[in-house]
């Protein structure tokens, strides 16, 4: 699965609460059944991170790289629509046969549709997917392999059932709540355009993305007392979205040739009071490079390339993937709090104004 190479789509996680000492025993009560048993509803169970036919959860199989390493998996059997009409025409047709009709009746249609459907749908192969999960026992961080609303919250209800642990997702709230001890309902809100009826609606998250890419663009660099220098670059595609929860139909996405920054449309979002929802965000740390897409609103990430390692066997390459999501994860917090102290301190007027004019005065190609 993705955490042991390739590219990353992935949320953050942390733990509160101490780890249940039969974790791993835990999972395996609740792993995922055969597949002999699956029907038309989805069947939720857990497997190794391995692959999704791997049921047996033990220290052997479930770790690597010193964390647990397990998915979620759901099975279901579908029947194509295509088919499941074929059958029922057929059946249909052969009704009217017997009983020397010219039509079946409304009620008789969707009998006839109720049994193919129970006759025909042992007979379709399960349909298998997964949400992997990467969990740190010792930092007590746990990655997600997911980044839609829905899936998070799939995960997060069987992760508690099996556990009586909750994650709590990195995100503009916990982020404030931590750095601040407030909420996100009272934190500023970034108004750009400055125009009547903008910078109304909160989303923290495109306030961090916007500050994300001015930043990237006038100053760039952060210290971490730990990890050194970072460095931060925003790049296209990027997706601009209107303010509120009327998500979508107020978007556009510019993908415009090598310089979709500088491009008339993103200009033109900006002045009519629009704000990145979505863009490709990289960051640097000496020779070493993570990159990405960031998703604003779900403070998710996809399709993220980590630092190329060197030539280890699995469990070190691992050890070092996770140690840098980890690493990924300092530095993004790092800007939080930075973005964080510029909207509540005293200089948020004149910030607020610097970033209109940037916004205001910026080239378009």
């Amino acid at each position: 699965m993705p955490f042991e190479r390739g590219s990353v789509t992935f949320a953050m996680f942390e733990l509160n609460g101490k780890l249940p000492e039969d974790l791993l025993e835990l999972f395996a009560a609740k792993k995922a059944g055969p597949l002999d048993a699956v029907d038309s509803e989805p069947q939720f169970g857990w497997v190794t991170g391995h692959h999704l036919l791997d049921t047996t959860i033990d220290e052997t199989s479930a770790q690597l790289g010193g964390c647990y390493f397990l998915a979620l998996r759901q099975a279901v059997r579908k029947m194509p629509g295509s088919l499941l009409n074929a059958i029922c025409k057929r059946e249909e047709q052969a009704y009217m046969r017997a009983n020397n009709l010219e039509y079946v009746s409304a009620k008789m249609r969707k009998q006839i549709r109720e049994e193919a459907f129970e006759k025909h749908i042992q007979k379709m192969p399960p349909a298998l997917s997964g949400i992997p999960m990467v969990l740190d026992p010792n930092e007590k961080l746990l990655f997600v392999g997911a980044t839609s609303r829905t899936q998070i919250d799939l995960f997060i209800e069987h992760f508690f059932q099996t556990t009586k642990l909750e994650p709590l997702q990195l995100t503009p709230g916990l982020l404030i709540e931590k750095l601040l001890q407030s909420t996100e309902a009272s934190f500023p809100i970034l108004n750009i355009a400055n125009l009547p009826g903008t910078g109304t609606e909160p989303a923290v998250g495109r306030d961090f993305l916007m500050w994300l890419w001015y930043y990237s663009e006038t100053t760039g660099k952060l210290t971490h007392p730990q990890y050194g220098e970072f460095d931060v670059l925003v790049e296209g595609p990027l997706t601009f979205a209107d303010e509120g929860e009327a998500k979508g139909a107020g978007e556009i996405t510019v993908k415009k040739g090598d310089s979709p920054l500088r491009s008339a449309e993103a200009k033109a979002a900006l002045e009519v009071g629009k704000k990145l929802k979505k863009a490709k965000l990289s960051l640097t740390r000496e020779k070493q490079i993570w990159s990405g897409t960031f998703d604003a609103d779900q403070f998710a990430f996809s399709s993220f390339k980590l630092p190329e390692g060197e030539e280890m066997n699995a469990d070190e390459v691992f050890a070092e993937r996770v140690q840098n999501l980890i690493i990924f994860r300092e530095a993004i917090s790092l800007y939080f709090k930075k973005f964080a102290e510029t909207m509540t301190g005293l200089e948020f007027p004149k910030f607020e104004s610097e970033i209109r004019e940037w916004a205001r005065d910026r080239d378009a190609v």
